[in-house]
This record gives structure tokens, sequence and C-alpha cells, in this order.
């Protein structure tokens, strides 16, 4: 019996989804469980499996396409079945929010209504409706226009049409590339070629070739300056992160931790086959910290604020094309090893596509630790919702005194992002200090460890 493949709803909030891959063809064998294709939400690309073994028989929703959740975008069955038609009719996309174009304005007090809009009188012929706005603007070309351009690679938009209605005629796309000295251009075949494929208008492409000819490396050049749809994810980074930089007056406390002591502790504890990563220590003081210092782990709206009573710490993870944020809910009940474990499968299923929607959202404080990045100093936007994020760099080996003498220690700075609206700077100060003294404390880690 034929069934349908619906798209899935990851999360609370997730109304909608775009395919981005199919992993499965029309006649493909399917076992459940197999990836039958990537969806791209606004939080993250994730796989989606097959819940029956079959054939997919046909995919009603190609790749590229967004539709909303539970709606069919495939079907299974049996090999040769017939697919019932109305699994068959592609989901209606959804509209956006606000309509294209710009808002009817109603006439000014005492101005003439158009004689269009005007009532028609009794027995009159009615008046045919004026062309939509759209379709006047549209742009008009003939077919063989339209083929001389393709040949040439140039983009006929900015041809002035004679035709009728200003239609781009053929003689109209010669006149512009005489005048535009295209036949003075030298271009190399595959260069052509490329641009054709790729809608490369060669008029803007400067040839770095023997006497300014226009070769194959210039047109991939062009190629990849080529404005490029943002993915949905890095759509909403932008917007998530330009809304919180731009409405959250940020200010920003550094500190060095010197972590000497904990690294050697960390390897001693690595020889014993205890593995823990320098964000597990990390983590571990700042859930300590935030503990001591509520206001950092609140939230305000300019009005009222918002003290979280449990730690649900967020952990910035770099993938493919953005930045998500998996949080470990409930940080403060867990003990060293069980943070350690939960934050790294978190991770890992971050890099494989596989959180949820869910999994990312609800965090009260957030780290992001780019030690492995050989960066000595940075600083973060303080993610919507929080009141502050710690920054992480590098460990460094710097020159130190210790006991008036200039020794080498292993130097790690943190900024701490405040939001000043509700995170005063002596209570940044004490809080990120708090976090090195927790650090530099080798007998609270031999506590917890």
């Amino acid at each position: 019996m034929a069934q349908p493949i619906t798209m899935p709803k990851f999360g609370q909030t997730v109304e909608e989804a775009t395919i981005v891959k199919w992993h499965k063809q029309e006649g493909d064998a399917v076992r459940k469980g197999d990836v039958l294709f990537e969806i791209e939400t606004d939080k993250a690309v994730l796989e989606t499996e097959s819940y029956f073994d079959g054939t997919l028989l046909k995919i009603v929703v190609p790749a590229g396409q967004t539709v909303p959740v539970a709606a069919t975008v495939g079907v299974i069955g049996e090999p040769g079945e017939d697919v019932p038609k109305e699994l068959l009719a592609a989901p209606a996309v959804p509209k956006p929010a606000v309509p294209p174009g710009p808002p009817a304005v109603a006439p000014k007090a005492g101005s003439a209504v158009p004689a269009a809009a005007a009532p028609a009188a009794r027995g009159a012929a009615p008046v045919p409706a004026a062309p939509a706005a759209e379709a006047a603007g549209r742009f008009k070309i003939s077919p063989r226009a339209r083929a001389l351009a393709n040949r040439c690679a140039i983009d006929p938009a900015a041809v002035r049409g004679t035709g009728p209605g200003g239609r781009v005629v053929e003689r109209d796309v010669r006149e512009y590339l005489k005048a535009k000295g295209y036949e003075r251009l030298r271009i190399s075949p595959a260069a052509k070629g490329l641009a054709r494929r790729e809608g490369v208008n060669l008029l803007s492409v400067a040839g770095t070739g023997d006497a300014g000819r226009i070769v194959l490396a210039d047109v991939r050049r062009a190629v990849a300056e080529k404005p490029r749809a943002m993915s949905k994810m890095r759509q909403v980074i932008a917007e998530r992160l330009t809304h919180s930089f731009t409405s959250t007056p940020h200010f920003y406390v550094t500190v060095s931790a010197d972590m000497t002591e904990l690294l050697a502790y960390r390897a001693q504890l690595k020889a014993e086959g205890l593995v823990y990563s320098v964000t597990d220590f990390i983590l571990e003081a700042v859930v300590l910290s935030l503990q001591e210092y509520p206001a950092v782990n609140s939230v305000t709206d300019g009005r009222t604020v918002t003290w979280h009573g449990k730690v649900h710490l967020g952990v910035a993870v770099s993938v493919e094309d953005g930045l998500v944020v998996p949080v470990v809910f409930n940080a403060d009940d867990l003990t060293m090893r069980e943070l350690n474990e939960t934050a790294g499968a978190l991770a890992r299923r971050a890099r494989e596509g596989k959180l949820l929607p869910d999994e990312m959202k609800g965090s009260t404080f957030t780290v992001s630790n780019m030690g492995m990045m050989d960066v000595e100093n940075f600083t973060a936007i303080i993610n919507p919702g929080e009141s502050a994020i710690l920054a992480v760099s590098s460990t460094v080996p710097t020159p130190a005194v210790a006991d008036g003498a200039v020794v080498v220690r292993s130097i790690m700075k943190m900024t701490l992002s405040a939001d000043h609206r509700i995170v005063d700077g002596a209570v940044a100060a004490q809080f990120v200090n708090a976090v090195k003294t927790k650090l530099e404390d080798l007998g609270l880690w031999k506590s917890l460890t």
C-alpha cells in the first residue's frame, strides 16, 4: 500500500521547511531508517529517515522547495504500484506575510475618482480592466533577440526596446552590442561557453589574458562573485544578531587566566584514562559562577527583569555555513562527567546535522570557545534572551612574572559581553574573575573529577 512521506515537524516553533537534497531517487529501494532527504529549517539542516520499507514511487516536492510541516513530499510503496492521485497534489507554497507591491492609497478628499474605478452607468458597456501593474512593467523580448543575447552571453535587460510596447527585438540587441563595442572583445571559446551556462554578462567581465582577452579564469571569478542567496540558517543568524547588537547595550570585560597547572592536571587525567577537554573545565567554572551571580543568568526587555532559576548552558558550535548553539539543560544539576558527556554528544550531533530545533533554544547563558582556532582575543554578540556571553580565546605561552622572576605560563584570555541594562561593570568583572579563579584552583578540579 502506498504510504505518504510527510514533512516532519522538528520542534514546536517550526511551521515550514525547505528540502535541500533528496538522498533517494524515484525507483530506489528504501529500507526503514534510510535517510530519504535533508531539510533546512531556520535553525539547522537535518536528515529525515524513512518509516517504511519499499520503493520511492514519487517525489512530490523537489529539492529547493519550501512547504509546510505535515505536507506530503513523496510516496513509498511496492514496485510498480499506482500512486493515489490525492497524494500527487503539490502542497501549497507558504504565502509571504506581507503581500508584494505598495499598499493601495485612498484618494484624497475632493480628488477626482479615476473613471476606471467609478461604477458603470446602467446599460453602459463594461469598461475593460486595466492590465496589472506588474504586467505593464514586465520585461518583453522577442525569441530571436533573446537567442542572440544568449549566444553572446550578455544581459538583455539593459537593452532599450523599440518594438511594440517597448519589446526588445533582434535589431535592438545588435545595435546595443555595436554601441558597447562587443565585436572588439576577445573572448576564448571556453570562457564564452561558461558565461552562457552560468548567466554571466561578458560585458561586465574584465579580461586578464593577452591584450585583454577574456579567459576562463575571468569568467570563473565572475561566477564566484555573483550574489548568492543566504541559507535560512545564515538569514536567521544575521537577523537575530543584528537585532541583538543594535538593541542591546553591549560592554566588555576581559581577564587572563593562568591555565598552566590545569593543563598539567588535565594531561595527568588523560594518562589515567579520564579524558576532559579544556571546554569541559570552562563550562563547569561558568556554571558554578552563574549560581553565584544570578544577574548574569537573567534577561531583561528594558522594563522587567526575569531571573532564571536553572542554568541552561548554550555551547556555540561551528558547523558548515553557520553557527549553532545546542543547549545543556539544567547544567547546574550535572556532575563534571555528566556535563562532559552531554556537551560532547550535543556538539557531535550538531556537526552531523542531527540536532532538533528544540535542542537549540532556551539557553540562559552561552559560551563561545575559539581556543582551538589560534585566536588571542575576541568578543561575541549576546544571544537574544540572555544577558551575557563568554568568549574564550586560545591558550598562549606568555612571559609572566612569578616570585620575582620572568617565566613562561599558559595564558588564556576570556571576554564577557554583557547587557549593560541589567549587568553593571562591577558585577561583570566579579563574574568573569570568578570564572578565572575557579580555572586556576587546582583543588577544586581534584574534588570534581
